[in-house]
């Protein structure tokens, strides 16, 4: 059974899989395009991170941006390799979008990256939803990169 709370970002495992992460932006994104966010980042106070287990065992992080009152973006989702196509991000994904809308924001946004490391993260957010579109925030856009919105 997957149980998804609320992290403080102070267990082992969550600082595994973040550094995993991060290592995972950086070997598959030009280094101007990695906008992964580490630990410091994540503990931003516009910033709430929930990670999923299974037992002991952590399986995903996500997090949530508060770009505004009715905006929100989506950060740091990374499923564990040993929990890969067993519905873990589906399940982060689903969280967020709720909780989201739980907090009044109509739509939700997303950065990420081309090319086949991308590709199943792609295909997550479109079956959930999420459309192309323009850069928001500060991002800009780049022949690497890509923005993804949805409502709530």
């Amino acid at each position: 059974m997957l149980d998804i709370r609320e992290d403080d970002l102070t267990h082992p495992q969550i600082r595994a899989l973040l550094a995993l992460h991060l290592r995972g932006m950086r070997a598959t994104s030009p280094a101007e395009s990695v906008f992964a966010l580490d630990l410091s980042g994540l503990r931003a106070p516009d910033i709430t991170v929930w990670t999923a287990w299974i037992g002991d065992n952590i399986a995903g992080v996500a997090a949530l941006r508060a770009l505004a009152p009715n905006h929100g973006e989506i950060k740091s989702m990374r499923t564990h390799p040993d929990h890969l196509r067993k519905g873990v991000a589906a399940a982060l994904l689903r969280h967020i979008v709720a909780q989201a809308s739980g907090r009044g924001m109509a739509r939700l946004s997303l950065e990420t990256g081309s090319g086949a490391a991308f590709e199943p993260a792609l295909a997550l957010y479109r079956a959930h939803g999420f459309e192309n579109g323009p850069a928001f925030g500060d991002y800009t856009a780049s022949a690497f990169n890509q923005f993804l919105h949805r409502r709530c």
